[in-house]
Parts: C-alpha cells; structure tokens; sequence
C-alpha cells in the first residue's frame, strides 16, 4: 500500500517501475521483424530446413545403427553428433518457425532463461563432442596398432558421457548469472532466440563482470576445444606427410575431411560472434553469425559426411533400397 504523502513525481516514478517491472516478466524476440514482407517465405524455408535436419541426421543415425561395417568408434561418435544436432536445433527453430507464423515474438521469462540453457549446454557439448572426434582420428592414423585397444566401446561411451557432461554445471551458473541481472527499458530482444549477446543490452547498471564471464566461459568451452582439435590434426598432418605412398594419403585425409570442414564452418561463426567487440552497429551480422552456426551448419553436416564418406554412401545405397521397399508394402 503506497503512503498518502508520495509526490506526484514520486508516484509516477513508482508507476513506471511496477511497469517495467511487468514487462521483464516477458521478451518480445524480434527475429526477423525488419523484413515482415518475407515472413512467410522465410517461414517455409526454415520449415524445409528443419525436416531436412531432421530426417538428415535422424537416417545418419539409422544406418549407424543397422549397418554392421559401421559399428566402430568413428561412426559411433558420427551418430551422437548427429543427435546432438537434431537437440540443437530443436532449441531454436521451432520456436523461430511458431513467430514467423503468428508473427508474434513473445517469450516468457522462464522459457527465454530455459531455451539460452539448453543452447549453451548444447553448444558447449558440440564444442567438446567434436575434440573428441578429433581425438579418435589422431589415435586412429598415429597409432593404428592400439586404435582398438584405446578406442574400446568403454572409452567411447565415457568420452561421449563426458561431452556431453561438461557443460551442464557452468552453463547452468552463466544462465542463472544473465538473468539475475535487472532487465529495464525496453523488453524487446533484436534477435530470434535468446541470447547471450542481445540479452546483455537490455541489462540495467554494470554489466562488465558480466562481460567478463562470457568471454571467459567463451575461451573455455570454444577456445580450448579448438585448441586441442588443432593440436591433433597438426600431429595427424604430421604422421599422414611420413607415410611412403600418396595413395595412403588420400585415405587418411579423406577420413579427416569431413570432420574438419564441419570443425570450420561452426568455429569460425560461433567464435565471431561471441568473442568479437559488440556493437550496435553489427546487429544484423550478429543475426547472420548465428544463424549459420545454429541453423545451417548442422543441415550441411549430413551433406559432408554422406557426399565426403566412402562409407557412408555405400551404407545409403544398401539402406534406400530397403527403405523404399518397405514403403512399397
């Protein structure tokens, strides 16, 4: 109950807080609001992107599973990545699909906290998931003689649980840190998920801690990953350049190929976007940024492992057959 004696001054300045108070309760996400004469092409082409993730991916876990000359360690973390990236992007593009329809971006609170969570556990997973896979490449073409000793279905599966673990306390902590700060002004988010990046312009008072954090927490779950992928291929490089012949060349860099276009394409744009200099005047490169690493990137991972992997491609030949004979029936 507010006292009789407030100044009118005063009671406007507590009206306005109990308002904007209300309105953190909630984030308007303006996506692609800039554009609104393409929502609905962009609506079906995000459509036809995501049931290409999906059935992409999902037929990459399939063969791996039902195909026998698939069954080693490779192939095994092949198939967690591709779940990892049906995961991934099942965080933000039905979401972004739901606003372009009703043209509507409103978000609560929780789900904006929740959805940033699970994207940075994800993301954090990828980074990690990915020096793993360098990893079974290095032990594979450096030390073939103890690949099967070393690589054993036990170290697979905690190398996997381990990716996958990693980031969950400190993605927790950064999330609840992010929304602990206090949100004023405006509620509207200039992307088309929550993140980390836009989410700190809207915060209120001294943010640089908060800064810090988020360049520190970058440097751990996407700088030390990339670090180690480099040091592995560097002694891969290394090993495949003393082999005698060229032909056992092309085979070992062909199974190295795939994995480091893919290691490219999502470091490349996620380490612009979170360790660049923010600014107001690169919104739109920042929307671009992510979008390539959150959405694209994992709709060409199929494309690159299928089209680049021996193995694979056979595998899909002995697979669409059946398939096809199945939907016959």
């Amino acid at each position: 109950m507010q006292p009789k004696n407030l100044s009118p001054q005063r009671e406007n300045n507590l009206k306005i807080t109990e308002i904007n108070c209300t309105i953190m309760m909630e984030f308007v996400l303006l996506g692609f609001s800039d554009i609104p004469k393409f929502h609905w092409v962009l609506f079906g082409i995000f459509l036809v992107i995501y049931i290409i993730i999906l059935l992409g991916n999902g037929i990459i876990i399939l063969i791996t599973r039902i195909d026998f000359s698939l069954q080693t360690p490779m192939y095994f973390f092949l198939s967690n990545f591709s779940f990892l990236e049906i995961c991934y992007v099942s965080v933000t593009i039905p979401k972004m699909l739901m606003d372009l329809w009703t043209q509507k971006g409103v978000i609560s609170f929780f789900a904006c906290a929740t959805q940033m969570c699970f994207f940075l556990m994800l993301g954090a997973t990828e980074c990690f998931l990915l020096a793993m896979m360098a990893y079974d490449r290095y032990v594979a073409i450096c030390n073939p003689l103890h690949y099967p000793l070393v690589m054993n279905h036990k170290v697979c599966v905690q190398l996997v649980v381990a990716s996958w673990m990693s980031g969950l306390p400190v993605q927790i902590g950064q999330t609840c840190q992010i929304f602990s700060l206090p949100f004023c002004g405006s509620n509207q988010i200039n992307h088309f998920f929550c993140d980390i990046p836009p989410l700190l312009k809207l915060a209120c008072g001294d943010i640089f801690v908060n800064k810090m954090m988020v360049y520190i927490f970058a440097v751990l779950f996407v700088t030390v990953p990339f670090m180690l992928i480099l040091g592995y291929y560097i002694r891969i490089i290394s090993t495949i350049l003393k082999l005698p012949s060229s032909t056992g060349w092309t085979k070992a860099f062909s199974t190295c190929s795939s994995h480091l276009i893919v290691v490219v394409l999502f470091y490349g744009s996620a380490t612009i976007t979170y360790l660049k200099p923010k600014s107001n005047q690169y919104e739109g490169m920042d929307k671009l940024l992510s979008l390539f690493y959150a959405v694209l990137t994992p709709m060409f991972n199929p494309m690159i492992y299928s089209l680049r992997n021996k193995d694979v491609k056979e595998a899909l030949r002995k697979f669409l057959p059946k398939f096809s004979a199945l939907w016959d029936i």
